[in-house]
């Protein structure tokens, strides 16, 4: 490992411990190479999250002088140019760029693939909102779907084997609606909802009063709906996760079940779900690491393979290129 290599994994060593201690967690279970990787991956895509947001990391970052402030579409050009000039093998002076410029170097990453994660930002810097469930699950691929199809590509999935890649997809899928279901509080907060609009309608909850609180018995319905369609994408990757290495098998099912278990007791809490963040305790994240290594351990042997769920991958990705994201005016 040359001491540039060296000095922008441990950068992203630090980043990942600081931003994510579920994600920190099941990385230790990789091969010393592949927990590297994922630990370049993951600094790129929390550099763009948090320019996106302006955040530290997914906490508020220091105040800036009123009038500073950069619009959306400005942080989404420095995202893009960023990360243009990193696959293109330049560097940026930008750690968590260069590590996705490393990345690259080591990993054949499409860059369709980096193109559907920067217009997950897209959206949100055009104040997109899903106004369907197609929409939500479109979403949900941009932001972590074609990231789960990266990290595929990092664990040794071949280019190729599109089902595995498919599934991999789901498991970003599941993931990010967790996210969804846990959030609606912090997102309403920032102005967001990416429960969709004709959910919203169904359930006579008006746009923009989500979280009011006579409005939330009737959002429990509706999350219980998004927790039902997680649990079928994380069952459609743990099958994905059974035609891996030893440890990437591992590593995976226990990020499923340690992310699982976000929707599963935000679920369980029904409306008292948002009364503080919902997290996974370390005894808990414990837990699912040593059920994970049992389930590793004997793969399951599918007569069958069940259907993926729906919408699919590449449906999803047409279903973006035939609805291109327009700026709010």
């Amino acid at each position: 490992m040359t001491s540039d290599r060296a000095q922008l994994v441990e950068t992203a060593r630090k980043s990942i411990r600081k931003g994510s201690k579920s994600f920190a967690a099941a990385s230790r279970l990789f091969d010393r190479t592949t927990r590297e990787r994922v630990w370049l991956l993951y600094a790129w895509c929390r550099a763009c999250d948090d320019i996106a947001d302006e955040q530290d990391h997914g906490r508020a970052a220091r105040r800036v002088p009123l009038g500073t402030r950069l619009a959306p579409q400005d942080r989404l050009a420095t995202i893009r140019t960023l990360t243009e000039l990193a696959m293109a093998g330049e560097t940026t002076g930008t750690p968590a760029f260069d590590a996705l410029g490393q990345l690259r170097r080591e990993v054949p990453i499409a860059g369709s693939a980096v193109d559907d994660v920067l217009a997950g930002f897209a959206l949100d810097a055009a104040e997109w909102r899903p106004r369907s469930e197609a929409d939500m699950l479109r979403y949900c691929y941009h932001v972590a779907g074609a990231v789960g199809v990266i990290m595929a590509l990092v664990m040794g999935v071949d280019a190729d084997d599109e089902d595995t890649l498919d599934r991999a997809c789901d498991l970003g899928i599941a993931f990010q609606l967790a996210n969804i279901v846990r959030d609606v509080w912090e997102d309403d907060a920032n102005g967001r909802c990416y429960l969709p609009q004709e959910w919203l309608a169904e359930a006579d909850i008006p746009p923009g009063e989500v979280t009011k609180p006579h409005y939330r018995r009737a959002l429990v319905p509706l999350v219980a709906r998004a927790c039902a369609l997680a649990r079928e994408y994380e069952a459609s990757a743990r099958i994905g996760a059974a035609r891996l290495a030893f440890r990437q098998r591992w590593a995976v099912l226990s990020a499923a079940g340690i992310y699982g278990d976000i929707a599963r007791e935000v679920e369980k809490l029904g409306s008292h779900a948002w009364d503080h963040r919902v997290r996974t305790s370390r005894v808990r994240k414990l837990a699912c690491v040593w059920q994970a290594w049992k389930e590793a351990r004997t793969p399951p042997r599918l007569a069958e393979t069940p259907p993926r769920p729906m919408p699919s991958r590449r449906e999803l990705v047409e279903l973006a290129h035939s609805h291109p994201v327009i700026r709010p005016s």
